[in-house]
């Protein structure tokens, strides 16, 4: 079951404009999460703060679709009890024509229990998309 948030909502990944307003849901990820065939991320790390809200929106549609072939899982499983706080990127960088990596702390709870995901994620680009690979946690 996917969540839904409204459009006007402050997007989940907590991308802000040049005056430090939060960007709306609507004029942030949704664009991409709800239109991965029309409208991919442009790079990485948007990417990536849209799997995060994707994850908060519990899209596993949008999650299987990001994910490269290669590493794929079959299926995903959300924990009911998760409630996601919060996402701040460390960095993003290229790491070649069609590579990039992208470092960032998730914080959420879980049953009471504060959880702080701190991962350098790795992404790659195919036919103009591109694709989350797989993650280093720290």
């Amino acid at each position: 079951m996917t969540l839904t948030l409204p459009g006007t909502s402050p997007c989940p990944c907590g991308r802000s404009n040049a005056k430090g307003k939060p960007l709306a849901l609507g004029d942030c990820c949704a664009r991409y999460v709800a239109h991965f065939d029309v409208t991919p991320a442009p790079d990485a790390e948007s990417l990536m703060r849209s799997r995060y809200t994707a994850f908060v929106l519990e899209n596993a549609e949008y999650l299987q679709a990001t994910w490269h072939a290669d590493e794929r899982p079959a299926s995903l499983d959300f924990d009911p009890d998760a409630k996601w706080l919060g996402l701040a990127v460390k960095h993003a960088r290229a790491t070649g024509e069609n590579a990039a990596e992208v470092e960032f702390v998730a914080r959420y709870r879980v049953g009471g229990r504060a959880v702080r995901m701190h991962e350098r994620s790795r992404f790659v680009r195919e036919e103009g998309r591109w694709y989350y690979v797989d993650g280093e946690q720290f």
